[in-house]
């Protein structure tokens, strides 16, 4: 079952990774269309359909095969996994945080220029490579 599991949590953190990677640079795109135009139009839809569909989703797998996987393991005990929950903590309020800004583009309210979404595009990225790297070496 453990194999499974660890599987499932695997892919899950795949299509949510994709997701919070992806999100962001429709943003870049969409912060640079006129308010009301077709292609703001386009990319309310795109990202909507992203965020609820598959980030939201695949979010909430995360979680629930993640913490499964940790208990079938034994892990609750070991430092790396409590730093390692701190980031993915992290990640989720990123992801609640590009939800936010989603509803600011739905409603034409969005104040922010391009650049702050190329900026905000690397967060996800740093977090990843510090979980990576925790559950790989697992330090402590």
């Amino acid at each position: 079952m453990y194999e499974w599991l660890k599987a499932l949590h695997i892919l899950s953190v795949i299509a949510w990774m994709a997701g919070l990677f992806y999100l962001p640079r429709l943003f870049v795109y969409h912060a640079d269309a006129a308010a009301g135009s077709e292609l703001s139009e386009t990319f309310k839809v795109m990202e909507r359909r992203l965020f609820k569909a598959i980030m939201r989703p695949a979010m909430i797998a995360t979680w629930i095969f993640g913490l499964w996987v940790a208990f079938e393991a034994g892990f609750f005990s070991s430092g790396w996994l409590h730093a390692k929950l701190a980031l993915v903590v992290a990640m989720s309020v990123f992801h609640e945080k590009c939800g936010r800004w989603l509803k600011d583009f739905a409603a034409d309210r969005n104040t922010r220029p391009a650049r702050f979404f190329r900026i905000a595009n690397e967060v996800p990225t740093l977090i990843l490579i510090a979980i990576v790297l925790l559950v790989v070496l697992k330090p402590f």
